[in-house]
């Protein structure tokens, strides 16, 4: 007699044939002293970290990407009868699929697309796994590393662009001066009494400080 727990199932094999009727558990199952032996499957979801894959972009920038891959047993029978260790071929699978879904972006969507290309992971991981039992639920990319030369490019870039809108923000006030002043000397021009009027109150603050 043997027992599992409610987030477990054991896969049951008779003279080396796996025993109909699929899975067993939870709870209490029998186990044929000699002629039967069984495996236990955890279905609880676990995840794992896909170490950092040295990848060429589409437009030959070399960047260093990690993610995080949470998947779950979803055929106890499938996963033990279909493949030899499923997490282990799942985790080799995700390193190969990180590298080939970033291979086809440039590094721009890398940066701004990671919700698309973590989707994107998903999707080809869980249907490539499929046949093993596993149900791969979400896909989240941890982090992007550049080159620092390209670290230093785009630091410089930015310090460039930045300059650039102050000179053009200085530009824009002088001209909005120019033209007040040009409006201000039409003014002037067009109503002597105006120009008067303007001395006077000069002339008057000057007195009262």
């Amino acid at each position: 007699m043997k027992v599992v727990q409610e987030y477990e199932r054991a896969v049951i094999f008779r003279l080396g044939r796996l025993l109909s009727g699929g899975a067993k558990g939870p709870g209490i199952f029998f186990v044929l002293p000699c002629i039967e032996s069984y495996t236990k499957v955890d279905l609880r979801t676990v995840s794992f970290d896909v170490p950092p894959q040295e990848v060429l972009t589409k437009d030959s920038v070399t960047v260093s990407v990690d993610a995080v891959v949470y998947y779950r047993v979803s055929n106890a029978t499938v996963s033990v009868a279909n493949v030899e260790n499923a997490h282990h071929s799942t985790r080799l699978l995700a390193q190969t699929t990180l590298r080939n879904v970033l291979g086809t972006k440039n590094l721009s969507e890398i940066l701004s697309e990671r919700e698309t290309i973590s989707n994107s992971m998903q999707s080809t991981l869980d249907d490539a796994t499929d046949n093993w039992g596993i149900r791969v639920e979400r896909v989240e990319i941890k982090d992007v590393r550049l080159p620092v030369q390209l670290q230093r490019a785009m630091a410089a870039e930015a310090e460039a662009a930045r300059e650039a809108r102050a000179k053009v923000i200085a530009a824009e006030g002088e001209n909005d001066s120019a033209r007040a002043l040009k409006e201000a000397a039409d003014v002037m021009a067009e109503s002597p009494a105006a120009l008067q009027l303007r001395y006077l109150v000069s002339n008057l603050q000057y007195r009262i400080y």
